[in-house]
C-alpha cells in the first residue's frame, strides 16, 4: 500500500500515531476528528496514500465506493443514518483541505447548515 511516512493521516492509519479509531477495514480507516463541528465529526481516510481528488485515477474506482459505504454504514452504527448527515469532500488548499491525504469528513447528529 502506498504511504507517506510524513503524512499524519497515513501515520494514523499504521498506528504509528495515537487516535480514537472507530472502525478499520483493509482499506478504510475511521477515526474522531479532533476539531469536531457537529456531535458526530469523523474522518473517513484510505489507507492507501493519495493526496487530493486530482490524483485519483480509475484504479481507484473501488477504494472510493468502499470510503463512501464505509461512511454511510458508520452513519448507521452512529445513529445518524435516519435523521441526516453531511459527506464532505475538500480538494487542495483553496477547497479547504488541510491535510494532503484523500479523506470525508462525516458530520451529524444535529441540523446542519448548507
Amino acid at each position: 500500500m502506498d504511504i507517506d511516512p510524513n503524512c499524519i493521516f497515513c501515520s494514523i492509519a499504521n498506528k504509528t500515531v495515537a487516535s480514537n479509531i472507530l472502525h478499520e477495514t483493509d482499506n478504510v480507516l475511521i477515526f474522531q476528528d479532533i476539531m469536531p463541528k457537529a456531535p458526530v465529526h469523523v474522518q473517513v481516510i484510505s489507507r492507501k496514500h493519495i493526496p487530493t481528488m486530482n490524483e485519483l485515477t480509475k484504479a481507484d474506482s473501488e477504494l472510493i465506493s468502499e470510503m463512501i459505504l464505509t461512511a454511510r454504514d458508520y452513519a448507521s452504527e452512529a445513529g445518524i443514518a435516519e435523521k441526516g448527515y453531511k459527506l464532505v469532500w475538500n480538494n487542495g488548499k483553496e477547497g479547504g483541505q488541510i491535510i494532503q491525504h484523500l479523506h470525508i469528513h462525516l458530520l451529524g447528529g444535529k441540523q446542519l447548515e448548507e
